[in-house]
């Protein structure tokens, strides 16, 4: 990797991390989901008019990708924060990197090691720990959705790299675009109140949300599907474990949460268990 890819993948986990302060003020302000179609409808309206139109080639897999992405990794993820704490749904999202290395043996034929699969294992033991948290136990709800959200984003993360590459802003635009009506069909099902928490948001609500939007999504994820693009998933997923660093970090610093000695037992598990996934057997 080039100086500068470096610099661009430990920035994306920098401004990924810091976005879990945001998104858990900003469901706060609005319902989660409606919150999240607001993000996408913003993004598309941002990038559509001024990125290429995809290929008759390109729709079915950046309309695949906007499923497991937007509807299912985001719509999960933001409720699963809502619910729960942001130190938690940080360490229980790096299962991510996992579950991409074992769906990349079936779809990109990445057959993963001995080493790599005990890494799982370990990844999925630090989550186990997590879950017997005091008083998680009781309601393991927003960990289910956070461990859901992250296979999602794994799946997507496949069908990025199987398909590309792809223009990012065009794939970010277009599939922002696909995403607002399965989000929005989401928030009216399951939610209410949406139209309110319009006229009731304060500026904290308007500034998380505009982080979302510029500096989460439009930053972020444009140099991750650059990086995807450029670079291998094994070079660049293992900067991933600077997510939960930055994450716990803004946590503690914003939200006044408190390090648990089971949140760093299953917290350097979990990250410990990553790392063995991206090491490669000696020649």
């Amino acid at each position: 990797m080039s100086a500068i890819q470096i610099i661009c993948a430990v920035a994306v986990p920098l401004l990924w991390g810091y976005q879990f302060v945001a998104i858990k003020v900003g469901v706060t302000e609005f319902p989660p989901l409606f919150f999240l179609a607001l993000r996408f409808l913003a993004i598309a309206m941002l990038l559509v008019p001024f990125v290429k139109k995809p290929t008759r080639r390109q729709f079915g897999p950046i309309a695949a990708i906007s499923i497991f992405l937007g509807g299912l990794n985001f719509g999960l993820f933001y409720v699963g924060l809502g619910l729960g704490s942001g130190s938690m749904s940080a360490v229980a999202y790096q299962l991510a990197t996992p579950f991409t290395v074992l769906l990349a043996w079936p779809l990109l034929a990445e057959r993963p090691s001995l080493t790599t699969s005990a890494g799982v294992v370990l990844a999925f033991a630090g989550v186990v720990v997590l879950a017997a948290a005091p008083g998680l136990s009781a309601n393991a709800l927003p960990l289910l959705l956070v461990v859901a959200a992250a296979f999602a984003f794994a799946v997507s993360n496949v069908l990025t790299k199987r398909f590309g590459p792809f223009d990012p802003l065009m794939l970010m635009g277009w599939s922002s675009l696909f995403t607002v009506p399965q989000v929005m069909l989401m928030s009216l099902l399951f939610e209410y109140g949406q139209i309110a928490s319009l006229a009731a948001a304060d500026g904290r609500g308007w500034l998380t949300l505009a982080y979302t939007i510029f500096i989460g999504g439009i930053v972020g994820f444009g140099l991750w599907f650059w990086l995807i693009a450029h670079c291998s998933m094994s070079r660049i997923a293992p900067f991933g474990l600077l997510l939960p660093v930055f994450a716990l970090m803004s946590s503690v610093l914003f939200l006044g949460e408190h390090i648990t000695p089971k949140l760093i037992v299953g917290g350097l598990l979990a990250i410990s268990g990553v790392a063995m996934t991206q090491l490669r057997p000696s020649a």
